[in-house]
């Protein structure tokens, strides 16, 4: 089986409200999805809400530049980080230097 790759850019992101918005950009997340913690814990362990995805392919979400999150509000990035490493439905992989 073949993961899709997905790529989550956080490049600018320095709050709460602009990761909601990037990962409503960047994945392929309902046009309903709710920008809060609940909402996209739900949507991220849930494949059949991904909007245009096959549910038996796996999916590979590779977040990229998200350390300017992390410094900028880094109890907020502990809140993704455990979203992401609870999401049932697709893997996470942060991108660690060289990803510009």
């Amino acid at each position: 089986m073949t993961a899709r790759v997905v790529t989550l850019d956080l490049d600018g992101v320095t709050d709460k409200a602009g990761l909601m918005d990037r990962c409503a950009r960047d994945l392929p997340l309902p046009d309903w999805f709710g920008r809060n913690w609940d909402a996209l814990a739900d949507v991220l362990s849930d494949p059949g809400l991904w909007a245009g995805v096959a549910v038996a392919g796996e999916i590979l979400v590779v977040v990229r530049n998200w350390e300017g999150y992390a410094k900028a509000r880094p109890e907020e990035w502990a809140t993704a980080r455990e979203v992401f490493a609870q999401a049932s439905a697709l893997t996470v992989a942060l991108a660690l230097g060289g990803s510009s």
